[in-house]
């Protein structure tokens, strides 16, 4: 199943550890090229050029991810990551890249015209049937939509083509197309590229700590342990709200996104936090995700979603608005889903780390991510990204078409931190959403944990699957949560 075996080791709760939770200290600054080479046993970033590697191996205690499998930190470097890939990897096609394009457009227009013409009351006079019938456009157009949105996902990565006005030019028109802010959403998500993992600057799914899950239901954090397990419809529930409107949640409140605005360089995060209504967008050039020179972008970005917002308004009103639900808004919610979906799971998983800031670094980070299948779906209609996101964090300018020999070149230097989940195709990708949302609740450290290690956090959940939660007292002189004390 992968180089890890992601489910080896897994195992139920039954007996609850003894801990104190994590503390936090500053990062340290290290760029993608320059990313140290580290004993997996013996060094951390805070320790090197120093004598303390013998104190290390004494006081850092044992890392287990979620299903019990030991993890050790990885100690390869970007470096041996690039040098692996073989370089005709890199080059990218302006010529190809159109191709697909004009494919995925051409599969929109060419199944639009097959149901507008032939699923009508004239060829097919049962109600019920016809129903389903454009229930099924909606589903198919959503497949094509979002392989288009990762067109302009690799635009904005520069993968489209070696010319970045190509490709600003054809991510902007098929972004804005798609209602996203192309420039905007490039912006933030560059930074998610940059600081995958990092629990003060990753941009998009960034966990719960113990503390903030437990606040969220109205506890404090060493009253986890004593919590009920949460109903499997409770679950079903949330999935469905994040797969409805966590998209449009992310761009109007950067849902998912850190929340530590108020480090923003220029001021601008100042009283401002996450949520509808809490400055945090991607539409205002005033947001904290973005910088003084982002200005112009934002507001290009806005331009192009006023255009198309302007466009679907005048085929509502000279076509009928059901008939524009039924064209363009049930298949945008699916390429919606498709989008939250892919990313959820290539970021949540029970067998990845996040990190603390003191104890990311890029390589890190970047292998904090997973691999999984779709089969034809995910190869040829989304363009792969669900099946290389590994190796797209660590050189995101390889083209799509590139990336699976890019993969199997860098397996052997990532060896056991290269993950992937690939039973069962398809159907083990939609059961994986529900494993990961039953088994990955919140991260906190592991029992034991000391120095560097314990910046490295795993999920945990009440669920009683898994190494169980750790089970801490409470601050003396604290009274529950729930007593109103």
């Amino acid at each position: 199943m992968s180089a890890i075996t992601t489910r080896k080791g897994f195992v139920h709760q039954s007996d609850n550890l003894d801990s104190t939770s994590s503390s936090t200290t500053n990062s340290v600054a290290t760029s993608p090229e320059d990313t140290p080479r580290q004993s997996p046993s013996s060094t951390s970033l805070s320790s090197l050029g120093s004598n303390s590697d013998l104190e290390l191996k004494k006081v850092d205690g044992k890392l287990l991810d979620t299903y019990g499998n030991e993890f050790v930190l990885p100690d390869f470097t970007i470096k041996q990551i690039r040098d692996a890939i073989p370089p005709h990897c890199f080059q990218r096609s302006g010529a190809k890249g159109l191709a697909y394009v004009a494919r995925d457009l051409i599969a929109l227009a060419t199944t639009f015209y097959l149901f507008h013409t032939f699923v009508t009351p004239e060829t097919i006079p049962s109600t019920p049937v016809r129903v389903a019938l454009w229930g099924v456009y909606t589903f198919v157009q959503g497949l094509f939509g979002t392989g288009l949105w990762v067109l302009a996902h690799e635009c904005g990565h520069q993968s489209f083509s070696p010319s970045k006005i190509l490709n600003d030019t054809v991510g902007w028109f098929c972004h804005s197309a798609l209602l996203v802010p192309y420039f905007s959403w490039k912006i933030s998500h560059g930074k998610h590229h940059k600081a995958t993992g990092h629990l003060e600057r990753d941009m998009v799914f960034v966990p719960k700590t113990r503390a903030e899950y437990a606040s969220s239901l109205g506890y404090y954090a060493h009253e986890i342990s004593e919590l009920m397990e949460e109903t499997p419809i409770a679950t079903a529930v949330t999935m469905v709200g994040q797969q409805l409107v966590g998209w449009l949640l992310y761009l109007t409140g950067n849902v998912t996104g850190h929340n530590c605005h108020e480090r923003q360089s220029e001021g601008r995060g100042k009283g401002k936090q996450n949520g509808i209504g809490g400055g945090v967008n991607h539409f205002d050039p005033s947001s904290p995700l973005y910088e003084s020179k982002d200005g112009k972008l934002v507001l290009l970005s806005d331009l192009g979603l006023a255009i198309m917002a302007t466009v679907l308004v005048l085929i509502g009103r000279n076509f009928g608005w059901s008939n524009l639900a039924v064209w363009y808004l049930m298949p945008y919610l699916w390429v919606n889903h498709w989008l939250v979906a892919i990313t959820y799971l290539q970021h949540t998983d029970p067998s990845l780390p996040h990190y603390e800031p003191h104890s990311w670094n890029f390589a890190r980070g970047a292998a904090a991510t997973i691999d999984r299948e779709f089969g034809f779906i995910g190869r040829h209609l989304f363009h792969g990204i669900i099946e290389t996101h590994v190796l797209h964090h660590y050189v995101s300018t390889i083209p799509f078409y590139n990336a699976d020999e890019a993969t199997e070149a860098i397996k052997p230097i990532m060896g056991q931190h290269y993950r992937s989940d690939v039973e069962g195709g398809p159907i083990g990708f939609l059961r994986s959403m529900w494993r990961s949302a039953r088994m990955c609740q919140w991260i906190e450290p592991c029992e034991g944990a000391e120095g560097e290690n314990k910046g490295v956090l795993f999920f945990r959940n009440r669920n009683g699957l898994g190494v169980p939660a750790q089970k801490i007292a409470a601050p003396a002189g604290l009274k529950s949560a729930k007593s109103g004390s």
